[in-house]
């Protein structure tokens, strides 16, 4: 491809831009076809024509996928030149594109070109890291691997190195510190396990880590041998010991784990037919059963060959490893974080080296498969914790798909009539995806927990699900009748007329009230008296801002820009910030994007930005404190939101501001920056209300910020002097308590003293009993959750701003948080 070389951090897609799919180079191109890169045979070819995997003479396999996102376009302006199996030579044109038509519709155009074999392969770049190239000049070269995952090291008979200490993390190790500490020793040759009682794992094997079941305040040890063993403990050791973005409060207790069975009732179907279950995902829903049978694969358990079922294996694991790179990429949100953990799973080093051990013992490759994933799910289970037990679904769903593959037996997709409410034992998260929502309405399953992946999956899709049922669901007759109230944790079997009938007339409503509110939340919003009030989501990646869009908002309220700088060892660069603040302002076309500054530290620490343990983190060095400690990366950060274009599209927003002053050393930042920038318009730059000194002083702010914006969250916690991370008092924390509220209207009536705004971008924003008091206040701009912008866009216009002005000078005279919510109720009833 002719274009402009450029590393794979440049691409606005953390998929790409973190080496999620492979390593490899980006091309930003300026011709319009795409050659083959190599000799092979064309692999796949997506149906849309924006992605092609070529299989090279050596056996590699090379993706090249035109732009980000390319995948919506559907086909318009690409013309595929080749097919699935066909062969081709070096420099032969694949596929032709339109550059205008996907510069104009695709975030970016920048062409990732990605090696997907790293188990056998490594990338060594050629040429200039960045410039130009043309068809046919080299870009990398394919480094055959040294050893196979499956191949043991030779034994090692030296001295074991070994350090012990306390864990300081305070949810244990679960996936995130379990990957970063493999990811660290994978760096080193030595043998490194981990141990915890009589438990002990291969330090580079993430389920394995998990299998210890580690909690904050255990005492781990770390052991290794070889010859950089010292290295290598002292390494994990520090890693460890940093937190790793997740130190508990030195104050914090060790919690008890969750059980892992979720608390449901017993499983007895009642006498008028109900029976209960857990809530997974919300929602009403009225169908008839249809019942999932899955039965397990056979295979036969021994094999034919050591060498020829190693090599049966690992083409099954790379199958499905492209299988899930291919759906990684054209996923979104919840789906996209749940097929990368798969993928995560599927490369762990303990699993291969299990099943390689039981192949070499006489082993089928799906007998060794199994072998080496049922022992380390159950291990999950046993460890008493109920997300650590949940993962234990993803490796069942991982071996199902592996033994299918290698048995050549794939489950047929899975289709049901319309109105299904969905019954089963269990369900894997390939299986839910699987389903067409068009048709399934709702499921039940008796096992199961509600923050499985499942369940997460179910929110996403919007489907009302309750697990935990236990056997008494088959009991249930295939074609019944059923309402599904996941809200009320309920399923009502064979309901009489009357019953249905209300059930249906209330779906209905639910129904008609979102579709109006979402057919209309593309327009302004205003109130019944014409006031505007604007109504913004809060975003935290480019997917959040395209889903905010769908749903009618009007701009974004708060970008979160911690995404950029956690769970990672160092800062990001400025580059990496500007493409991501740029794909982020693109998906939003346009409209306002207001970027909270790093607001780290405290409950949200970074591993690269050493914060010395405090005893009272929330009330130490975290916002704008942070940035003034570390000013170049307060001032990278203002560089690259001042880069994105057009300008003015951003707004820069400073949180845990205390003084007029924190204010004057950002706009001092800010000028600078845009000074050099050769930016003549002005910036707009504005407050988080998110202290009680930010509220009462909210006049003196207003003179000179933009607009005030009222962090709820904290304003709260610092207001009742209640840590909502503190489990003992976060049940008493509510935002409707009259004294946060009072803050929010002094916050109003300083803003409007000098023609400033006031928005809330907090969680009382989502709160629909809240949004009238908040506009009674003199609130005119709310930052909600995407997904409930249309219904409080539907809300705010039914309002009348004299009866929300009433109804909020009436919260403000409650004594209590629950007063204010009764009060709240009565006035939307």
């Amino acid at each position: 491809m002719q274009g402009w070389r450029c590393a794979l951090a440049e691409i606005p897609d953390p998929v790409f831009a973190q080496g999620m799919l492979g390593a490899g180079v980006g091309i930003d191109p300026t011709g319009d076809t795409v050659h083959a890169p190599c000799d092979g045979t064309i692999r796949a070819l997506q149906p849309t024509g924006h992605a092609v995997t070529i299989a090279a003479a050596e056996g590699a396999e090379v993706l090249i996928h035109v732009g980000v996102d390319t995948v919506a376009l559907e086909g318009r302006g690409f013309t595929p030149l080749v097919a699935a199996g066909d062969r081709v030579r070096r420099g032969d044109p694949l596929i032709r594109f339109d550059l205008d038509l996907l510069v104009q519709g695709a975030p970016s155009v920048i062409t990732p070109v990605l090696l997907l074999d790293s188990d056998r392969y490594a990338v060594s770049p050629l040429g200039e890291a960045e410039g130009p190239v043309a068809v046919g000049d080299p870009i990398f070269a394919l480094v055959p691997q040294q050893a196979s995952a499956s191949e043991a090291p030779a034994p090692y008979e030296g001295e074991v190195v070994a350090r012990e200490l306390q864990l300081p993390l305070a949810h244990g190790i679960h996936a995130r510190p379990a990957a970063r500490i493999r990811e660290t020793a994978v760096r080193f040759s030595a043998e490194i396990s981990m141990i915890k009682g009589e438990r002990s794992a291969n330090a580079r094997s993430p389920v394995a880590l998990l299998t210890l079941g580690a909690r904050l305040g255990d005492l781990v040890r770390i052991e290794a041998h070889g010859a950089d063993a010292e290295t290598a403990v002292d390494a994990i050791a520090t890693l460890i010991a940093s937190g790793m973005g997740e130190a508990a409060d030195p104050q914090q207790a060790p919690a008890a784990p969750q059980p892992a069975v979720a608390p449901a009732p017993a499983s007895v179907i009642s006498s008028d037919g109900r029976l209960a279950g857990v809530t997974a995902s919300p929602g009403l829903a009225i169908g008839h059963a249809r019942t999932l049978h899955l039965a397990e694969i056979e295979i036969d358990p021994a094999g034919v060959g050591a060498e020829e079922e190693q090599a049966r294996l690992d083409q099954a694991l790379r199958t499905l490893g492209r299988r899930l790179e291919g759906e990684t990429a054209t996923a979104s949100g919840a789906r996209r974080s749940i097929l990368a953990a798969h993928r995560a799973m599927l490369e762990d080093e303990g699993l291969r080296e299990a099943a390689a051990a039981a192949i070499a013992a006489g082993a089928s490759a799906g007998q060794a498969w199994r072998t080496a994933i049922r022992p380390q799910a159950e291990a999950l289970r046993a460890t008493g914790d109920a997300h650590l037990a949940e993962r234990a679904d993803d490796m069942r769903d991982l071996e199902r798909r592996i033994v299918s593959l290698l048995v050549g037996v794939e489950d047929a997709p899975i289709a049901f009539p319309p109105d299904t409410i969905l019954l089963a034992e269990d369900l894997l998260p390939s299986q839910l995806m699987a389903l067409d929502p068009a048709n399934v309405v709702g499921f039940c399953v008796e096992k199961g927990g509600p923050t499985s992946h499942v369940a997460i999956l179910a929110a996403s899709m919007g489907l009302p699900a309750l697990v935990a049922m236990g056997p008494a669901l088959h009991e249930i007759a295939e074609g019944s009748m059923l309402i599904l109230d996941a809200d009320a944790a309920s399923l009502q079997i064979g309901p009489d007329a009357e019953t249905l009938a209300k059930a249906h007339a209330l779906v209905a409503e639910r129904r008609a009230r979102r579709l109006e509110a979402q057919a209309n939340a593309a327009a302004p919003c205003h109130m019944a008296g014409g006031e505007r009030i604007e109504v913004f989501a809060n975003l935290g990646s480019r997917a959040d801002a395209e889903v905010a869009v769908a749903n009618g908002a009007e701009g974004c309220g708060l970008l979160r820009t911690e995404f950029l700088f956690l769970e990672r060892e160092t800062a990001p660069s400025l580059a990496e910030q500007t493409a991501e603040y740029q794909a982020i302002a693109d998906a939003l076309g346009g409209r306002s994007l207001i970027v909270r500054l790093l607001d780290i530290g405290g409950d949200k620490p970074a591993p690269y930005l050493p914060i010395p343990a405090e005893e009272n983190p929330a009330l130490g060095l975290r916002g704008i404190r942070v940035g003034f400690a570390h000013p170049q990366l307060l001032e990278d950060q203002i560089r690259a939101i001042l880069r994105v274009q057009p300008i003015g599209q951003c707004r820069i927003m400073v949180p845990m501001i205390a003084s007029i002053d924190e204010l004057r050393r950002v706009r001092e930042v800010v000028d600078r920056v845009r000074a050099e920038l050769g930016i003549a318009e002005p910036v707009s730059v504005g407050v988080m209300i998110e202290t009680p000194a930010a509220a009462v002083t909210a006049d003196l702010l207003a003179r000179e910020a933009d607009f005030l914006s009222v962090g709820t969250n904290d304003l709260t916690q610092y207001a009742l002097a209640m840590d909502r991370g503190n489990p003992a008092v976060a049940g008493a924390i509510d935002g409707l308590h009259p004294a946060v509220l009072r803050m929010i209207a002094e916050t109003c009536r300083g803003a409007a003293r000098h023609d400033r705004w006031t928005g809330v971008c907090g969680g009382l924003a989502s709160d629909l009993l809240a949004v009238p008091i908040l506009v009674g206040l003199g609130v005119t701009e709310l930052s909600a959750t995407a997904a409930l912008v249309p219904e409080i866009k539907a809300l705010v216009a039914s309002l009348s701003m004299d009866a929300c002005r009433a109804h909020a000078a009436a919260a403000l005279q409650c004594g209590s948080a629950a007063e204010v919510r009764i009060l709240a109720r009565e006035f939307r009833a």
